[in-house]
């Protein structure tokens, strides 16, 4: 199943073209699910059919979907609680009731990302439309399920399940009771799913299209915004310049502004131009006016490869697209086996690859955005 992330800066447009983009493909016979975030129903008004938490038929081949995130949050928290009744009873705590919850926040990203993760796995639908929130959140949502994997094996190891004998002569030695095996089953639960997510933004038949206004603002959100997504090895497949104003318009300044714009993207882009209908699009007719592209059936995987050099440099290199990247805003730093890498904001920290977690650091460099590692193998380390 092919699967399309838009987003781009707040009031860009992003819903309506995300509604395009799958009104596109499933007037020709593909079978979609359009997939939106907004508390409000701002898709339901760009396709002129409400929806909800309930899957929406808008045509023969087009499904809508909202989920709830603050039902999806009383579920879970009241599973929660019933799991940990004795921990809470031993605790003198009073337990919520549903009806007295409402969502954190961080609820209705993780409950998107669970609607992205159930909708791959229905395998009902040929392709996946998700209108993410704006960028900069999209970004945060995007990094979240790495993330939380990684502070759940931090926090609770899973090599640590094989000492389930030993925990109840640990605790009585530590004086302090020991994590239950709910506990350890719970997290294992979460990292499933947590994988199963990335799995689906990881994949090769993933791509981000980028939606925004042509001008100055516009221009300084897509360089950002591109960037984050390289860090997170996301490829931006186009950018669709939104509301674009015809040359003879009166406004003629605010139309040279957007050609100039325009003709910077284009030397870095895919772009496409959707022209400006004069008022907002609502319904099947106007989204087709839009002339939003196609969905690319061959994407480009996005590639980190690790190069050997080692006959001509003594090194191994791996390369990592950063496009848009400087090198005064970029930080690296090795601990252990992991490289957190800091580039004009936005921060990850990645596993190395397993040839190189038994090099040194020879050296770095960023050339034509993209980073390039240089490792020397560890003569204590490297197989003779």
């Amino acid at each position: 199943m092919r699967t399309i992330l838009i987003t781009g800066p707040g009031g860009s447009g992003r819903t309506t073209v995300a509604a395009a983009t799958a009104l596109r493909a499933a007037a020709k016979g593909v079978s979609t699910l359009v997939l939106g975030a907004d508390r409000t129903d701002t898709l339901g008004a760009a396709l002129g059919t409400a929806t909800g938490p309930a899957p929406t038929r808008v045509t023969a081949a087009l499904t809508a979907w909202r989920p709830d995130a603050g039902a999806r949050f009383r579920e879970d928290l009241t599973a929660f609680q019933t799991r940990a009744a004795g921990v809470l009873d031993l605790l003198g705590a009073a337990r919520l009731d549903a009806e007295e919850l409402t969502p954190l926040p961080g609820a209705e990203e993780l409950s998107l990302l669970r609607a992205l993760r159930d909708a791959t796995l229905s395998e009902r639908y040929e392709l996946l439309v998700v209108d993410l929130p704006a960028a900069p959140r999209a970004l945060d949502l995007l990094a979240l399920p790495e993330e939380l994997r990684r502070y759940l094996r931090r926090l609770l190891p899973p090599e640590r399940q094989a000492a389930r004998a030993l925990r109840p002569v640990l605790g009585r030695l530590a004086g302090v009771p020991m994590p239950a095996d709910w506990l350890y089953e719970t997290a294992a639960r979460w990292d499933v799913e947590l994988a199963a997510v990335e799995a689906v933004l990881a994949d090769r038949d993933t791509a981000v299209r980028l939606v925004a206004e042509p001008g100055p603002a516009g221009a300084d959100a897509v360089r950002d915004t591109r960037l984050g997504l390289a860090l997170r090895g996301l490829r931006t497949e186009t950018l669709i310049a939104n509301r674009v104003l015809p040359d003879d318009l009166p406004l003629h300044g605010l139309a040279a502004q957007q050609r100039k714009a325009l003709a910077d993207w284009t030397q870095a882009f895919d772009v496409t131009a959707v022209p400006h209908l004069g008022h907002d699009p609502r319904g099947a007719e106007d989204l087709a006016a839009l002339a939003v592209p196609g969905v690319n059936t061959a994407p480009a995987p996005v590639e980190w490869p690790v190069t050997d050099h080692i006959e001509e440099d003594g090194v191994l290199v791996w390369r990592i697209p950063l496009p848009g990247a400087i090198r005064d805003g970029l930080d690296l730093v090795r601990r252990g086996d992991e490289l957190v890498i800091t580039v004009g904001g936005f921060r990850r920290i990645v596993a190395l690859p397993s040839a190189l977690r038994r090099c040194t650091v020879a050296g770095a460099a960023l050339r034509e955005g993209e980073l390039r590692l240089r490792f020397a193998p560890d003569p204590d380390l490297w197989p003779r």
